[in-house]
């Protein structure tokens, strides 16, 4: 019966290849569990129950994912998306409250504009070249990701970024990318999991920051502090209007290109290359950022990490489920969790990175009319550590190659859409200065 719903016959896959890829997504972006607390207790929201929000909305979101749309895609409060919201608090524009009614707000707005098929032909009118670019991009981010999280890549104050020091975490780290590599080349699955868990052993072993927790099981989470607290009226204020498109916009490009690239690698596209349940998957995202507001986080989206999980073969909706069951089981061993340090996943990252590397083939770079826009999204999604920056910067160089090359008419109509909206999305926070600028010249 499950083989039958989920279609695992058809898309060549098996119960234990998704319960494979399930876990490897799960382990590759549980560190959310606690990043996103830490990014959003600045704005003085309860700590353990951001915990505990963070695992329910999370679990939520994936297995609705996954019985609704059958797609190995998961869904948690975004990173960058939770940096902005911190943001709105943390400046003193709103209270935390407000926030929530913000998030919930720019969810409606999304629905809407999936409900009325905007966002579906703003994916479709994306070129081929630009979608492998995407997804390339993607693969450079998450890399880099990796190295940061492996200690590979660290900050200088002169060069932005250097090389940094082999020490004794790194080394673990590496002893856990050679296992992935010892099993992808072997063709043998579920070498993502094996490498983590091996780094994780050795963690535990060799490093005295990582240590067995005192305990396994954690019950006192408690999420009434933050749930259903947020204030929708106190949202709906003209000064607010801003950071609510801010949000959509972060959360609609952020989605569309995860969503473009982790559907494409997982084979969920028809002979005319269009993403097979896209509406779904779309309504899916805007309903659970409309219940994380509810619940008490930041703004929800699809997750780049769910590559990882179709890497190792995950085609269905069943590996969503694996994962959203264990972000739900994540609340109770937190303490569990925890023990994972991040340079034993960061291994998966830098392969997934690996894997993506290979749609750059797609790409014809004889002609620069496309060319040009598919390296500025590789360049800056990977640079401007945002795929939603770097989006929104390729389409715009595309539109305007286009129009000054005098091939306008070979632009779809919905892509004029989509870099008009890139360019609000990329001056939204200077509109003040600029209608300023604009009035003293009258």
């Amino acid at each position: 019966m499950i083989s039958k719903y989920f279609e695992l016959q058809q898309k060549q896959t098996n119960v234990r290849i998704e319960f494979v890829a399930g876990i490897t997504t799960f382990l590759t972006m549980a560190y959310i569990i606690f990043a996103n607390p830490l990014i959003l207790s600045v704005t003085e929201m309860d700590r353990e129950a951001l915990i505990a929000v963070t695992c329910i909305v999370t679990a939520i979101a994936t297995i609705i994912v996954g019985i609704f749309a059958n797609a190995p895609i998961a869904m948690a409060p975004g990173m960058g998306l939770n940096a902005f919201f911190a943001y709105l608090v943390a400046s003193g524009k709103m209270d935390w409250q407000t926030a929530l009614g913000v998030v919930f707000l720019s969810g409606l707005l999304f629905l809407i504009l999936t409900l009325l098929g905007l966002r579906r032909r703003i994916v479709e009118a994306i070129p081929s070249s630009l979608i492998a670019a995407i997804a390339v991009g993607i693969g450079l981010f998450i890399t880099f990701m990796g190295l940061v999280k492996l200690g590979v890549v660290v900050g200088d104050e002169h060069t932005l970024v250097k090389a940094g020091p082999i020490k004794k975490t790194v080394l673990i780290g590496f002893l856990g990318l050679l296992v992935m590599l010892f099993f992808e080349m072997k063709k043998i699955k579920g070498g993502l999991v094996v490498g983590i868990l091996a780094a994780t052993a050795l963690a535990v072993l060799f490093d005295e920051k990582t240590a067995m927790p005192q305990k396994f099981i954690s019950v006192h989470l408690n999420i009434e502090p933050i749930s259903f607290q947020l204030k929708i009226l106190g949202a709906l204020k003209w000064g607010f209007l801003g950071s609510i498109f801010t949000l959509m916009f972060m959360d609609m490009f952020d989605s569309v290109g995860t969503l473009v690239a982790c559907c494409h690698q997982a084979d969920m596209v028809d002979h005319k290359g269009r993403i097979k349940g896209l509406d779904r998957l779309l309504s899916i995202d805007a309903i659970a950022t409309m219940v994380g507001g509810l619940l008490g986080t930041s703004t929800t989206t699809s997750y780049i990490e769910s590559a990882a999980g179709i890497e190792q073969g995950g085609r269905s909706g069943l590996a969503s489920i694996v994962t959203g069951v264990l972000f739900l089981l994540a609340v109770l061993f937190v303490p569990i969790v925890e023990i994972v340090p991040g340079y034993a996943t960061a291994p998966a990252l830098i392969m997934v990175g690996l894997f993506m590397m290979k749609e750059v083939k797609r790409i014809d770079f004889a002609n620069l009319e496309e060319a040009f826009p598919a390296f500025i999204i590789m360049v800056m999604i990977a640079l401007s550590y945002s795929i939603s920056t770097g989006l929104a910067f390729g389409f715009v160089s595309f539109t305007l190659i286009k129009a000054v090359s005098g091939k306008g008419q070979d632009v779809k109509p919905a892509m004029w859409i989509i870099a008009i909206l890139s360019m609000l999305f990329l001056t939204l926070d200077q509109l003040p200065t600029i209608v300023k600028y604009l009035k003293s010249l009258m």
